[in-house]
């Protein structure tokens, strides 16, 4: 998961704004940053760095840089190691011109792509998948760029949603399927495109609407023009996740409001009641109050309590100088970020039955050691919440769950996971109720980390005795 940005104006300088939209995509990516444009003499420029955006790039110094057109990009890495040579955009001056290229989203067919081209003699300077899309562009010498790069996406398979830079202007595009957010943003005539609608706002822009999947969208001087790559899709597979956990609660995605699907999943939950899987012990229903992980579960446990009419309380205090831990880098960081960042109210936790509810439980490494925090506050009785289906299996798509034997539920039962974490109770929601609660169909969302069904069935993926996936093609 990362996060993308791009501005496009006839008349105003955009760097800064695409700095100011970075900082609003920064819950989606925290080891590196990066702003490309292309400067009067047709080079193209980046400057990026690791760390937090304000820590990567100069503000300051991309306030006077007097272009407008730029894109930017942050970083979680899912492809590819977290190193500087792996920060994007990943540019280039070739000979049709200058591009540069941020991603959000994972190749699925990199193997195969990268030893073809490196049989035609493409040498890779980083490890990352996005360089494939750029020497596919480069190996089209005889196509004008847009032309090179509807061709090099044609070749893709897997999540892309993309910001590109070339001579013509500004390009957007959506993989097929839809895996991964992107949207249109405006504020008079300048254009912008996000990863997310939450960045708009910043700049003073509005939505304008979705990247539809399978689009390409060119902004320049002559406005919109929209191109369809030449990939059917026989359904959509808009991730999930990004409403459980990846997007802001104040993003829009596909008309859908991010906190209202949570607030939903919530009620939902509270809704649902106990299951065959639940553990036992205590009472849940008579609960003294219902607190949350911060921030993600904030939404679903408003909903929860709602729903349940037991009341509300923000028992975990957050730090809010201590980043996301589960996009950290290592499991040790991880852990030890936990402690740093989340706090459980001793006055409200002793001698009390609570609700804690999260938005998932991947690793299980935040909710263990909350749940030890909050032990130690002497609570009477702790009963987990999770407002998402049980994680089983991996992500090929953008999140970086790369095996099964990450995901705590992959080998263990739900019975098994509270008693490991040291809750009284935990349940989850259903899929149905997730679904539900987005508001999509499902046949327009990817589950495929809840449920083992993938869009491409990799062998090494398919769960046992699933076969061929009933809810979807291969490529």
């Amino acid at each position: 998961m990362c996060g993308v940005f791009g501005a496009y104006s006839n008349t105003d300088c955009v760097a800064e704004e695409v700095y100011l939209g970075l900082l609003a995509l920064q819950h989606r990516g925290q080891e590196s940053a990066g702003v490309a444009w292309i400067d009067a003499a047709r080079r193209v420029n980046v400057e990026k760095g690791m760390g937090l955006v304000h820590e990567a790039l100069d503000q300051k110094s991309l306030s006077r840089t007097k272009v407008t057109s730029a894109i930017g990009h942050v970083r979680y890495s899912t492809a590819g190691g977290s190193l500087l040579q792996n920060a994007q955009p990943i540019c280039a001056n070739y000979a049709q011109g200058p591009v540069a290229i941020a991603h959000n989203g994972n190749l699925t067919n990199l193997t195969e792509l990268r030893s073809s081209l490196e049989s035609r003699g493409a040498i890779f300077q980083s490890t990352s998948d996005t360089e494939a899309i750029l020497h596919l562009v480069a190996h089209q010498p005889a196509k004008r760029p847009l032309d090179a790069l509807l061709y090099a996406l044609e070749r893709a398979r897997g999540a892309f949603s993309l910001v590109v830079l070339l001579e013509d202007g500004l390009v957007a595009a959506r993989d097929p399927w839809g895996f991964r957010p992107l949207a249109l943003g405006r504020r008079d005539d300048n254009y912008y495109i996000s990863s997310e609608s939450c960045a708009f706002s910043l700049i003073g822009a509005t939505l304008v609407r979705d990247v539809e999947p399978g689009e390409v969208l060119l902004i320049n001087e002559n406005g919109l023009t929209s191109y369809r790559l030449g990939i059917e899709a026989d359904r959509r597979w808009l991730c999930s996740f990004e409403f459980v956990y990846f997007a802001r609660p104040d993003s829009v995605i596909e008309g859908r409001s991010v906190y209202r699907a949570r607030q939903e999943m919530g009620r939902r939950l509270a809704r649902e009641g106990s299951s065959e899987e639940c553990s036992s012990g205590g009472d849940p229903d008579a609960a003294d109050f219902v607190a949350y992980l911060p921030d993600s579960g904030t939404t679903a446990a408003i909903g929860y309590a709602e729903e349940s009419g037991i009341p509300f309380e923000a028992a975990v205090v957050r730090n809010r100088y201590v980043g996301r831990t589960f996009i950290q880098p290592t499991q040790r960081v991880r852990e030890l970020g936990v402690r740093v960042k989340l706090s459980p109210s001793q006055e409200l936790f002793a001698d009390s039955s609570a609700i804690l509810v999260d938005d998932s439980l991947v690793r299980g490494t935040t909710a263990g050691l909350v749940v030890a925090m909050v032990r130690e506050c002497r609570a009477r009785e702790l009963h987990l919440r999770i407002s998402s289906p049980p994680v089983k299996y991996p992500c090929y798509y953008g999140i970086d769950t790369p095996s099964r034997g990450d995901l705590t539920a992959a080998g263990h039962s739900v019975a098994q996971i509270a008693a490991s974490i040291g809750a009284d109770s935990l349940r989850y929601l259903s899929k149905d109720g997730l679904i539900g609660a987005i508001g999509l169909p499902g046949d327009r969302l990817c589950t495929a980390c809840f449920d083992g069904c993938y869009l491409d069935d990799p062998a090494e993926a398919v769960p046992s005795g699933c076969g061929v996936c009933s809810c979807g093609g291969v490529f």
